[in-house]
């Protein structure tokens, strides 16, 4: 893949001003008075740290809930000091990507390197082959209900990647962090996903801010380190550490991973129940070196052969199928997979619920998932024996309820119990009120635009904006159908996102895109037709 120019935005800084002061006793001090001025004669900036520091660069994302999602491969990432001296943390033609709306709000590790300590006032990212998003839609089509997924494809040129730095980096010390945080909304352009015969007015225009994130070392949160529901497949195993690959549009992403005596283990006994091949679900603290010491290691199917994770789209319990959009997924059985929607058999598959939240039993409901109340928007982690391209709706062995992000607005809070119940309000391209009413769909919700989120002293605050009515958050836990109501067990809450996109991006004509498209007939009977359009 050939290399591409670089764009970059360049941060000047300004002069320091230093004082020198000569100690003594107070009679010398005031004799002496040897304070050196900031006049042109003595101005001088800082002398730059020496030595070098582990930067290990966190990959998160700030986005409402418009997109299922989106991907932005990297050709090099570099940071310019204020002398002028540029440094790569992510050499040229080294490629890599990531999926960034299953880390809205979290951060999970991109590249890890040793780089001169100084301060950065600017910072470069050269793209890499295609930037990818998705957008769902449910609506009239020719007089006929159609659920459309639209994939928007297109190479990014240089000139159209923005990187923020909110201030200069000064790197330092021996390992630090870097966040590298894409903000979705001034990203991404969406069009019309609702018209099957071409998409436009699309574009991707990817907008990055990068801060330094101080590595806590018993991180509580994304902010200070903590790597939150980070999934993978064992490729190596040693004594007390494994190395699991991240599954990456690029190629499988390696890392490195720990655990301790203070380790959970959920689904296995211990560490002896993980082998090469095996799926895992992690929680855990960014070391050093850029590995992560694990908290928790879930194994949600120790036989699984390929496992997706994604929100349900569509769910038919008469028969047993549901369709799922898998923003991540991985094994032997899915290379060459292209495209994100994927249709199973849910008839015998074993229902669970992540382990990642340990206060379920606290809950002022009764959690639970299994086929009678599993409803479109929800995120799951579904495993299968063995996929094939032959086999048309694969049985899933195991569906998994895990966490998600949702962006709404605070309508009210009550207390319940050890609980604040704060009732919020989801935009309507949300996918569970867009979806929620669909032939042959029998789980349904009363007011499926209305979640009651569950706050309590274990859940993380790292809002700015006030947590209160005509707010909008982002709130991070399971979501559950209860009886018909939405209920989120909060584990995180963040500053919000508007519903709407930022407006000013750049609108391009039809682009590269790739849709499924399924036309609903009155009797419930679906005809699956999938069309690719080109650019123009």
């Amino acid at each position: 893949m050939n290399t591409v120019p670089l764009f970059s935005l360049r941060q000047s800084s300004s002069n320091l001003c230093v004082a020198s002061i000569v100690a003594g006793s107070m009679v010398a001090l005031v004799a002496l008075g040897m304070t050196m001025g900031c006049g042109s004669s003595g101005s001088m900036k800082t002398p730059p740290p020496s030595g070098n520091t582990n930067v290990t660069v966190m990959v998160s994302s700030t986005a409402n809930d418009q997109l299922p999602e989106f991907d932005v491969n990297f050709q090099g990432i570099s940071l310019t000091s204020q002398s002028g001296k540029t440094v790569s943390l992510l050499s040229p033609g080294m490629g890599e990507s990531a999926e960034f709306m299953h880390i809205n709000g979290l951060a999970e590790p991109l590249v890890t390197t040793s780089i001169p300590q100084d301060i950065y006032t600017s910072a470069t990212i050269a793209p890499g082959g295609m930037a990818t998003f998705v957008c769902i839609a449910l609506g009239p089509v020719d007089g006929q209900q159609t659920l459309s997924t639209a994939q928007f494809n297109n190479g990014v040129p240089a000139s159209a990647v923005t990187v923020t730095l909110p201030s200069p980096i000064t790197v330092t010390g021996a390992s630090m962090g870097l966040s590298l945080n894409l903000q979705v909304s001034q990203s991404a352009t969406v069009g019309d996903c609702l018209t099957p015969d071409g998409f436009y007015g699309f574009s991707v225009t990817p907008a990055f801010t990068l801060a330094a994130l101080n590595l806590s070392p018993s991180p509580t949160n994304s902010a200070n380190g903590k790597v939150m529901g980070l999934d993978g497949q064992i490729t190596a195993i040693g004594a007390g550490n494994f190395t699991i690959s991240i599954p990456d549009l690029e190629g499988p992403r390696p890392l490195s991973v720990s655990s301790g005596s203070g380790t959970v283990y959920q689904g296995i006994s211990n560490f002896s129940g993980l082998a090469v091949g095996t799926f895992v679900d992690l929680d855990g603290a960014i070391q050093s070196d850029g590995s992560v010491g694990a908290t928790r290691i879930a194994v949600e199917d120790p036989a699984a052969g390929d496992v997706f994770r994604g929100p349900l789209i569509e769910v038919v319990p008469s028969v047993g199928v549901l369709t799922m959009h898998s923003h991540q997924w991985q094994g032997e059985g899915v290379l060459g997979l292209g495209e994100g929607s994927m249709d199973l058999n849910f008839s015998s598959s074993i229902f669970q619920i992540s382990g990642q939240l340990t206060n379920l039993s606290s809950l002022p409901f009764v959690p639970s998932f299994n086929a009678a109340n599993m409803v479109p928007g929800q995120e799951v982690y579904a495993s299968v024996a063995s996929f094939s391209f032959d086999t048309a709706r694969p049985p899933a062995t195991t569906m998994t309820l895990m966490p998600q992000t949702i962006d709404a607005t605070v309508t009210a809070s009550s207390q319940n119990g050890n609980f604040t119940d704060y009732t919020v309000t989801l935009a309507p391209y949300d996918l569970f009120p867009m979806l929620a009413v669909q032939p042959e769909q029998t789980n349904v919700e009363n007011n499926p635009s209305q979640v009651e989120v569950y706050v309590d002293g274990t859940t993380q605050m790292l809002n700015s904006q006030a947590l209160a009515a005509g707010s909008t958050l982002r709130f991070y836990g399971l979501v559950f159908n209860d009886n018909g109501t939405l209920r989120m067990d909060c584990a995180q809450v963040s500053d919000g996102v508007a519903f709407q996109p930022a407006a000013g991006a750049n609108v391009q004509g039809k682009a590269v895109a790739a849709q499924t498209v399924r036309r609903v007939s009155p009797g419930g009977t679906q005809q699956v037709i999938t069309t690719v359009t080109e650019s123009h």
